[in-house]
């Protein structure tokens, strides 16, 4: 375990209270529902979940101040389990499950550290108007898992996080109305903020198969920005080495980078992925195919800001 703590501390920027940064991430943890309660989940043994896993995840977790986290289930034991160990400094938001084949039973929801930062009023999950239409080519219905907006305060800086886990479906091009609808939806509600300086932030599970396809050209075609730093780190554990932007390019971190009240106030540091792969079950045989269902089969990713104090 302590390998896993050196790895965190070169790869993640540490919690500054003096010139305050701010960490925030994202990280789909694999049906994150029930917990085995063993250190060491054997083969009869379900869910494969176990307290070493759940431990790694909650050590990973705690490096951020904030984290959007996608595929958590029904079932909350892990999730409460978890969140006994981080503390009571540490607090969550989350909706409800979403009913159907497509809501996969599935919650979205947020944990912070509430000694850095707090909730600053708006909670809610957004839905497409009543005429059904967001815009040209956009979604014709509501999204299959609804994107979850919350807004926080750090420091003297707001933030709105809105995070969102795209129905992967039977075929890539289903996916695109879900994102050209994210895009748009986004972008007409940052142009209509009253002040500026909301800071919105667009974090989550968007299924974008490559950089550059068809499914990353309607993520990003109101201008929603993702950090240089990113385009070439791996979201999957199943990713190539060799060239991560060409294979499960799901996960990512935007915002819009112009456009008067759209535009990003804070003051963007980094960002980059954490792998926790070879750092875990070290002394087992175990493959990625076996890990994913005890951590996750996705990497998280952070981005760093400085924040005024």
């Amino acid at each position: 375990m302590e390998a896993l703590r050196q790895k965190l501390d070169l790869d993640v920027p540490a919690k500054r209270d003096v010139s305050r940064n701010l960490l925030i991430a994202t990280w789909n943890i694999k049906a994150f529902s029930s917990l085995t309660e063993k250190w060491l989940a054997d083969d009869n043994d379900s869910p494969k979940r176990d307290y070493r896993g759940l431990w790694a995840i909650t050590e990973i977790i705690s490096r951020f101040d904030v984290i959007a986290l996608q595929e958590i289930k029904g079932d909350l034991k892990a999730l409460r389990t978890m969140m006994k160990t981080l503390g009571p400094d540490w607090q969550f938001l989350m909706t409800d499950v979403t009913r159907g084949d497509a809501g996969n039973n599935e919650r979205m929801g947020f944990i912070f550290d509430s000694r850095r930062v707090r909730l600053s009023g708006l909670a809610g999950e957004l839905v497409i108007p009543e005429d059904g239409v967001i815009g040209s080519g956009a979604l014709q219905r509501q999204f299959a898992r609804t994107p979850y907006a919350v807004s926080f305060l750090a420091g003297k800086d707001t933030f709105i996080l809105t995070t969102l886990h795209v129905d992967f479906g039977s075929d890539s091009a289903g996916r695109i109305p879900e994102l050209q609808g994210i895009a748009e939806w986004l972008y007409e509600w940052a142009g209509q903020a009253n002040a500026y300086g909301q800071n919105f932030i667009a974090l989550g599970d968007f299924n974008i198969d490559r950089h550059g396809d068809d499914l990353w050209q309607a993520f990003t075609s109101t201008g929603l920005t993702v950090p240089a730093e990113l385009h070439g780190v791996k979201r999957s554990i199943f990713a190539k080495d060799n060239d991560p932007q060409l294979k499960k390019y799901y996960d990512q971190v935007a915002w819009f980078e112009s456009g008067g009240k759209r535009q990003l106030n804070l003051d963007y540091v980094t960002a980059g992925s954490f792998d926790f792969v070879p750092l875990i079950y070290t002394e087992t045989d175990f493959t990625k195919a076996t890990k994913q269902h005890r951590l996750s089969d996705h990497y998280p990713l952070w981005a760093e800001f400085n924040c005024r104090s």
